[in-house]
C-alpha cells in the first residue's frame, strides 16, 4: 500500500480470527477488534513504543470478548463502535459516513449488516488515498461471515444483507485497497480453510465464489448452505458485549486446591477440565473430568462444552503455562475458574483418589462398525471410514450412543473429549481412536467414504 502506516495483524490461531495493531505515526496506535486476551496486543505495542488511543469493534462479538472495555480503562483508549450497537458502556457510536480524525489518517464508517445487524467496517484513508478496509465478518478471505448468529426468524434477512454489503465494498472502494477481515480460517463465523487472511478489494472481486454467485438468491442459498454448526457460547456472548466484560487488574490466578476441596466442588456440580496430553489422560484421570488438551483450541472447546455457570477446576501438568489456560478461558467468557487441583494427579492418587483409564487405539486398528466420528459434518462429509457413524462432538454425549465405542477425530485430540464426555455420561466401554480416517486409510490401502 502507498503510503501505508505499519499494520500489525495479532492472529489467534485457535479461534481464527485476526486483531490489527496501526501505528499512526506519533506514538499512539489503533486497535481493531482487540480480543480480551490482550498479550499479543500490549507486545507489539510495546515492541513499537505505542500506546493505544482509538480501539475499533466492527461488530458485537459472539466468538470472544473484547478487549476494547480492558484498553479503555489502561491507555484512555477510544471505543469506537456502531451507535445501532448500542453498548452499555463509554464509547462513540458510529453511523454511515462518520469520521474520525487519528491525527493525519482518517477512519471512515461504513455500514455493512450481515454478520451481525449492527456490523461497521472501516475505511482507513491518508486523505483521498483508500489504505485499507477493516471488514470484520462481512467480506473475509474467499467467503463471507455467517449470517444465523441473531436467530432463525432473522437468517434470510441478514444473508440478504450480507450479499448488499459485500457489493457495496467491492463496488465502491478501490482495488488496491487492503481488505483486512477479523474473521479468517478456524473460525467458527468463518468459511474455508486457507491460509490467507488478508486480501485486498481486487482479489475478492476476482475470486471470491460468493461473488460470483449470479444473483441475491444464488448467494443466500450458497451461503446458507454451507453453515455447520458453532460453539453454544456464541449464543450469550454478544449481549456480554454490548454490556461490556469486567475490568481486569493484572492476571488471575488459579488457586491451589486439596483433593478435598475438589471432591467438594464436584459434589458440588464443578467441572473438572483435564488439560493434560490426550495420552496421560487416557492413562488416568479423575472420574468425571473432561479433557480438552491445551492447546491452540482449547478456548473454543471449554466455552462449548462447560456450563458458564459451574465453576471449573483445571488439572494440568507443571509445565503447562496456567496464565495460558486463564487467559483462554476468559477471553470467552469461561469466568468461574474455581481453581486448579494443587499437586496435580500425582496429588490425587497419593491421597487415595479413584483414577480412570481411557484405552488408546492406532488408528489402523479402529473397527469402522465401531466408529463414531466426532468430527463437524463437513468435515465427516469430506471423508471417514466406510461405516463410521457421525455424531458431533458438543452433541455425542446425548446421541444416544451405546458401547462398545472408539471415537476418532483428526489426530486423537477431540476424540479424547469424546470419549471422556460418554465416559462421564456412564458408557463403559469406550476408546480413544489416535490419528484419523486418513491414517486408517493409509494403513489399509482402502478409500474413504464420502459423503453424509
Amino acid at each position: 500500500m502507498k503510503n501505508s502506516p505499519l499494520i500489525v495483524p495479532l492472529v489467534d490461531e485457535g479461534l481464527g480470527n485476526s486483531a490489527y495493531l496501526v501505528d499512526l505515526g506519533d506514538g499512539r496506535a489503533l486497535a481493531v477488534d482487540p480480543s480480551r486476551d490482550l498479550r499479543s496486543l500490549r507486545e507489539a505495542a510495546g515492541l513499537h513504543s505505542l500506546t493505544v488511543a482509538f480501539t475499533a469493534e466492527t461488530h458485537l462479538h459472539a466468538d470472544f470478548l473484547t478487549g476494547s472495555v480492558q484498553l479503555a480503562a489502561d491507555q484512555g483508549a477510544q471505543v469506537l463502535g456502531s451507535a445501532t450497537g448500542h453498548r452499555r458502556f463509554d464509547h462513540r457510536g458510529l453511523v454511515e459516513g462518520d469520521e474520525v480524525d487519528l491525527g493525519g489518517l482518517t477512519l471512515r464508517a461504513l455500514v455493512t449488516p450481515g454478520h451481525t445487524p449492527e456490523h461497521l467496517s472501516y475505511l482507513l484513508m491518508d486523505g483521498s488515498e483508500q489504505l485499507a478496509v477493516f471488514t470484520g465478518g462481512s467480506l473475509i478471505v474467499g467467503a463471507a461471515a455467517r449470517t444465523d448468529l441473531a436467530g432463525a426468524e432473522n437468517t434470510e434477512a441478514l444473508t440478504r444483507a450480507q450479499y448488499r454489503s459485500l457489493h457495496r465494498l467491492v463496488d465502491e472502494l478501490d482495488d488496491e485497497t487492503a481488505v483486512l477481515p477479523t474473521h479468517g480460517a478456524g473460525s467458527f463465523c468463518s468459511a474455508p480453510p486457507g491460509a490467507a487472511r488478508t486480501t485486498t478489494i481486487g482479489e475478492q472481486r476476482a475470486t471470491n465464489p460468493l461473488l460470483a454467485a449470479p444473483d441475491e438468491d444464488a448467494f443466500v442459498r450458497t451461503l446458507l448452505d454451507s453453515l455447520g454448526s458453532y460453539p453454544a457460547y456464541f449464543g450469550r456472548l454478544g449481549e456480554l458485549n454490548r454490556r461490556g466484560p469486567a475490568v481486569l487488574s493484572g492476571t488471575p490466578g488459579l488457586a491451589p486446591l486439596t483433593v478435598e476441596q475438589v471432591v467438594g466442588l464436584q459434589g458440588e456440580g464443578a467441572q473438572v477440565i483435564d488439560a493434560r496430553p490426550i495420552t496421560e489422560f487416557a492413562a488416568g484421570h479423575v472420574p468425571g473430568s473432561l479433557s480438552i488438551e491445551l492447546r491452540a483450541a482449547f478456548a473454543t472447546w471449554l466455552g462449548w462444552l462447560t456450563d458458564p455457570t459451574r465453576p471449573v477446576v483445571i488439572v494440568r501438568n507443571p509445565d503447562q503455562d496456567p496464565d495460558e489456560i486463564v487467559w483462554q478461558a476468559l477471553k470467552v467468557g469461561v469466568e468461574q475458574l474455581a481453581g486448579e487441583l494443587g499437586g496435580g494427579l500425582a496429588a490425587w492418587q497419593a491421597a487415595g483418589g479413584t483414577v480412570r483409564s481411557l484405552p488408546l487405539i492406532e488408528a489402523a486398528h479402529a473397527d469402522p462398525t465401531r466408529v463414531v466420528d466426532i468430527r463437524q459434518r463437513n468435515e465427516f462429509a469430506a471423508g471417514h471410514l466406510p461405516g463410521a457413524r457421525n455424531a458431533e462432538l458438543a452433541t455425542v454425549s446425548t446421541a444416544g450412543l451405546t458401547g462398545p465405542l472408539q471415537t476418532i477425530c483428526g489426530h486423537g485430540e477431540r476424540a479424547a473429549t469424546a470419549a471422556s464426555l460418554l465416559a462421564a455420561s456412564g458408557c463403559e466401554d469406550v476408546s480413544i481412536v489416535t490419528g484419523g480416517p486418513g491414517d486408517w486409510s493409509a494403513a489399509h490401502g482402502a478409500s474413504l467414504e464420502v459423503g453424509p
